[in-house]
């Protein structure tokens, strides 16, 4: 094999113009050329098979390169997670790379194997090319050791064994030497298991399967009338970053990606944030697909049953993990060079308060739909009313707050509405349930909450709800508030607190989360998020022309394939931040659904 991995490379910088595959058990994103250049395997957590996107060394990737190579076409097939990239060459040859990672219906449940598939078709004239299948070891950056079949290369890593099966010429691929594709030819990476048919077959099948699903569930979502492909593209991708296991959702499919230019904020969300699920699981609940839901409600429900003193962490591993002790990979220098690479999140044992009310929230609909196989009952709500109490006696204590401050804890205004909203939903689903005399105590509950926040929370200064009790500042967070049905929409506090956090975080087309230094010094970039609960907000309060506007805007800075991340630069367009974030694809989601004309109207 050739002994390169390690050296400088002058391959074109990275950006995020990526392309996402998975199956809810893995995940991988290829960039804009067609190479494999990021993925964890066994599951979104684990140590990086393929690392190239948080290093600047020709090491941790699975380029497929075309000799004279002069044009790329990439897209996804229509409503899947199908990824297809068409390298054309200075000759008139053309070659298609199909990347999906394999789930279907089998057996009477999903199929979805760590495993990634890779076929290659020639589409007009003789594609010349070469592979280089670099995969790393894991956080050490090291080339694993490797053992050969005639038609198979394990790659003996830390965390799993990877084997790469090919009807491709094995050693063309593994000297990295260019050859002729004179047919299909395919490359499956999984597990350390012998592949028992024709990789062709097995292949092809996959492939027809895998599309079958994904357009049986596009097919199933109740979209809106405008936007529709938008809004499937980004329900596919939040629904990948479901692990489906044990019903966590992740935040985003990478770690390290800095929310500015060498700004050192560099965080690892490969993990659930209870808030960031609940996100995740309302946006899809709107859309009609329910059973991420579920599977979620599974989760916390477990999380709630292992905690003996009903404290929630603001984030747990996928599999429940409470510890997620944050380090560095110092191996790799970073996205672009810009370190550090994250491992980890310290955020895991922060005091965020407000998640008693995202879990509160979360599981409220259980009681409410009966679409779902296992409704809410009295146990859940006995499970639920210990948090209700926990949220009651921490609403007006000081926290991280929802943009997890590392160097102070304060009252947080948005900690202590979503306390509130435990309370306020422990009313409705006591109601529910017809316990009337439970149903007046939280009542009682949440109108005290209510009262002290009004109060302690209201800015004369600003004319606005400030981000935390007595303070003076703005947070981008506090457009949420008529969401969560704590203040109406034409409430002139509302209109007052949505002007102020205009006058004070636009920037441009975009909204930033908030103005004040932090940890880091001061904020560069938008949060995409907040741009989204901005124009929800414009939407709510009778400003619906300028909504759209920004709307369409925000949908011009997607890549090419209809993702987002996190972060946006406001002067040049670029995105910055974790890749995909499910915050952002949320937020389109929610904002398409408001702003949309409706079915009826339109046809």
């Amino acid at each position: 094999m050739a002994d390169r991995p390690g050296e400088a490379t002058d391959t074109p910088e990275l950006n995020l113009e990526l392309g996402v595959i998975g199956n809810c058990q893995i995940a991988a994103l290829i960039d804009a050329g067609g190479a494999l250049v990021w993925s964890c395997l066994p599951r979104f957590d684990a140590q990086p098979a393929f690392s190239r996107l948080v290093d600047t060394e020709d090491r941790g990737h699975f380029s497929i390169e075309l000799i004279d190579h002069c044009d790329t076409r990439q897209y996804y097939r229509h409503n899947t997670a199908i990824l297809c990239t068409e390298l054309s060459d200075l000759h008139g040859a053309v070659l298609r790379i199909t990347d999906f990672c394999p789930r279907f219906r089998q057996y009477g449940r999903y199929y979805r194997p760590v495993m990634m598939i890779r076929r290659l078709e020639v589409l007009r004239g003789n594609p010349v090319i070469r592979t280089r299948l670099r995969p790393t070891s894991g956080w050490d950056g090291q080339q694993p050791a490797t053992t050969r079949g005639s038609n198979h290369v394990r790659f003996i890593r830390e965390e799993q064994v990877l084997r790469v099966t090919t009807d491709a010429p094995l050693t063309h691929v593994l000297e990295e030497t260019p050859f002729v594709v004179d047919g299909t030819m395919t490359f499956v990476l999984g597990p350390d298991e012998s592949v028992k048919e024709s990789v062709d077959a097995m292949g092809r099948r996959f492939l027809e399967n895998t599309e079958t699903h994904w357009r049986e569930w596009a097919r199933s979502l109740a979209i809106p009338f405008e936007w529709q492909r938008e809004v499937i593209r980004a329900a596919i991708t939040l629904k990948l970053s479901a692990y489906e296991d044990t019903g966590a959702v992740i935040a985003a499919f990478t770690t390290s990606i800095p929310e500015a230019a060498d700004s050192g904020r560099n965080w690892d969300y490969r993990y659930c944030w209870l808030r960031d699920a609940y996100f995740t699981v309302h946006a899809l609940n709107r859309l009609g697909a329910t059973r991420t839901m579920e599977g979620f409600l599974r989760y916390i429900i477990n999380l709630v049953a292992a905690s003996g003193d009903h404290r929630l962490q603001p984030l747990y591993g996928i599999g429940g993990e409470r510890r997620i002790d944050e380090t560095r990979a110092d191996a790799f220098n970073g996205y672009r060079g810009m370190g550090p690479v994250r491992v980890g999140n310290a955020a895991y044992h922060q005091d965020q308060h407000d998640v008693y009310g995202t879990v509160v929230l979360a599981a409220t609909q259980a009681f409410f739909d009966e679409r779902l196989e296992r409704p809410g009952d009295k146990a859940l709500y006995h499970r639920l009313c210990a948090l209700g109490e926990e949220a009651a006696r921490l609403y007006d204590q000081p926290d991280a707050g929802i943009w997890e401050y590392r160097g102070r804890a304060r009252v947080h205004t948005y900690s202590a509405m979503m306390c509130w909203a435990a309370c306020d939903r422990l009313r409705r689903i006591a109601e529910r349930l017809g316990l009337d005399a439970d149903a007046a105590r939280w009542q009682g509950e949440a109108d005290r909450m209510h009262e002290t926040i009004c109060r302690e929370a209201w800015c004369e200064r600003h004319g606005a709800f400030a981000e935390t009790f007595g303070g003076d500042t703005l947070d981008a967070s506090l457009l949420l508030m008529h969401e969560l049905g704590f203040i109406a929409p034409d409430d002139p506090r509302f209109i007052g607190t949505v002007e102020a956090i205009e006058d004070q975080l636009r920037r441009g087309d975009h909204l930033f989360r908030y103005a004040a230094e932090d940890d880091f010094g001061l904020p560069e970039n938008a949060f995409n998020i907040c741009t989204f609960w901005f124009i929800d907000a414009l939407q709510a309060i009778g400003r619906g022309e300028e909504a759209r506007r920004l709307f369409c805007n925000m949908l011009g800075h997607r890549t090419k394939l209809g993702l987002l991340s996190e972060d946006l630069n406001t002067e040049n367009g670029e995105l910055w931040g974790n890749f995909p974030q499910t915050y952002s694809m949320v937020g389109l989601i929610h904002s398409a659904m408001r702003l949309s004309r409706s079915w009826e109207e339109s046809l």
